[in-house]
């Protein structure tokens, strides 16, 4: 069981079509385990549409997706949330009249064993739970620098705000593997640096993270290894340096008649 608790994400030969569009064709790639990757590519790549063929928010044509050693193909997003995979999303979705304590709060309906029945018969553990919980809440708004905010309401936060929240909220189910969609997108340049030094400290608590992000600033300071899509096909995977530096990577990003960049090109693309 814990060879299989360490073996990460593996996507193999993933296919999705919308009518006659090939969103994504034949995709394989892995995330190992404790490690942070980037999935990067221009727009209408089929990066967010290979997100949520991850996250069950769309059912594959082909292929498999694999999370720690268990096939979790089109499983729906509760089961695969329930398997440790959990998302935040391109636009951001909070409980805006709630404080920004009860949207973590609401994280942590994966892990809680009480229900209605539960709560109104009031066992003893359930208080015992309950404060738990709080306590956890607080920690994790401590660690997204929220706690001083916890009782104001949700749309009163900076939209950069709302997007680190969300970051506490997807935490507070525990999840061994953390999916990023654009998570810097509306960031300002002190934000975004607090958001990679957030990312860094997500992994140190031993958990898996994938972004989608366009930021490649941040891409290229915070991820081990990069994937490439474009036009829905995995074109280059691998380190930054490699990455930076493919052919396909280049002419995807500046066109095929652009000469070779110079260091640094495609960081601000």
């Amino acid at each position: 069981m814990s060879r299989q608790l360490n073996e990460g994400l593996r996507v193999t030969g993933l296919v999705k079509h919308f009518g006659g569009i090939t969103a994504v064709q034949r995709v394989s790639f892995s995330v190992p385990a404790r490690s942070i990757a980037a999935l990067i590519g221009p727009n209408g790549a089929g990066k967010t549409t290979l997100f949520n063929l991850i996250s069950g928010f769309h059912h594959a044509d082909e292929g498999q997706v694999h999370f720690d050693g268990k096939e979790i193909t089109n499983w729906s997003p509760e089961q695969i949330a329930s398997a440790g995979v959990m998302r935040t999303f391109q636009l951001v979705r909070l409980f805006n009249q709630m404080t920004v304590l009860e949207n973590v709060l609401v994280g942590f309906h994966v892990r809680t064993r009480g229900g209605v029945t539960s709560a109104l018969l009031g066992p003893s553990w359930l208080g015992d739970q309950e404060r738990k919980i709080r306590d956890e809440a607080e920690e994790l708004l401590a660690m997204v620098s929220l706690r001083e905010a916890s009782h104001t309401p949700a749309r009163n936060l900076s939209y950069g705000q709302q997007r680190l929240l969300e970051i506490a909220r997807a935490l507070a189910a525990q999840p061994r593997f953390l999916m990023l969609d654009e998570p810097a997108a509306g960031l300002n340049a002190p934000e975004t640096q607090a958001l990679l030094a957030l990312i860094r400290k997500i992994r140190e608590r031993g958990v898996t993270v994938l972004l989608v992000e366009h930021d490649m600033s941040l891409v290229m300071g915070v991820a081990d290894q990069i994937h490439v899509l474009d036009f829905g096909e995995l074109i280059a995977s691998g380190s930054p340096e490699e990455t930076q530096n493919h052919p396909a990577v280049i002419e995807a990003y500046l066109g095929a008649s652009a000469k070779t960049p110079k260091k640094g090109d495609i960081d601000h693309v």
